[in-house]
């Protein structure tokens, strides 16, 4: 059975989510870096680095960089913005990641994780992290604020790109987020059948993470509301951005 994200994060993610701007991820990457207070020449790990438009802006801060993702199509787009092969991408599961440890940090960001059903097989991801990690390594999980998303949730939308009718419909379910997506195109003519695709993540609070990051081995020292330093307010942040070490 193909799992939603195997479906999803194809040709036509690349079209829903174009919006996405390589400066922003700069700015981003330049506040991750005050709060790791990395070395020059750090070896970073960007898991689930997607189109790699952190991975870029993480080598061009002067880290040696590994972006690993199990999206052919993503880590295509990723290759393709790095002629130079400045990065190191691979494929992989990251419940199960074919690297060895030796990392000073591992990012994963913009709700990168919650995707499966179990929480063990969440706590595989967080157990990884650990492992790739040195000793006293650091992680950043960027993940959505549960409060905020509930209370916020747009349940409809829809816009046409590229000739594309492009509808998302978003709801809570079962303690999970979920968008149905449905793309079609707007060319009377075509008999093309619409796509559909499905977007869950699981709804975990800040507790449930320090408590699933206990059990694998990491502590967790700062949470912020948004990049730039932004206080978290368990119902006003938008981003429950996670910062903490291995033991």
């Amino acid at each position: 059975m193909t799992e939603w994200y195997e479906r999803s994060f194809g040709e036509d993610y690349l079209l829903v989510y174009k919006h996405r701007d390589v400066q922003g991820a700069k700015r981003e990457v330049h506040t991750m870096i005050s709060w790791l207070e990395l070395p020059a020449g750090a070896k970073v790990l960007d898991l689930c680095c997607g189109m790699g438009r952190h991975s870029m802006a993480l080598v061009e801060a002067g880290y040696e960089v590994t972006g690993i993702d199990l999206s052919d199509v993503l880590l295509r787009e990723a290759q393709n913005h790095d002629p130079e092969g400045r990065v190191a991408w691979l494929k992989g599961d990251m419940r199960n990641l074919p690297l060895e440890g030796g990392f000073d940090a591992v990012v994963n960001l913009f709700s990168s994780f919650g995707y499966f059903e179990e929480d063990t097989e969440h706590i595989k991801v967080l157990k990884e992290i650990r492992r790739v990690l040195k000793p006293g390594g650091q992680f950043i999980i960027d993940f959505l604020n549960p409060s905020y998303t509930v209370k916020h949730l747009v349940p409809r939308s829809e816009r046409v790109d590229e000739g594309q009718r492009i509808t998302e419909e978003r709801s809570i379910q079962d303690g999970y987020v979920k968008k149905h997506i449905e793309i079609q195109s707007m060319d009377s003519s075509s008999s093309e059948e619409p796509r559909r695709y499905l977007e869950r993540i699981k709804l975990y609070n800040r507790e449930d993470f320090t408590e699933m990051l206990t059990q694998s081995g990491l502590q967790l020292e700062h949470v912020y509301g948004g990049y730039g330093d932004i206080p978290y307010d368990p119902e006003a942040s938008s981003r429950m951005i996670m910062v903490g070490r291995s033991l």
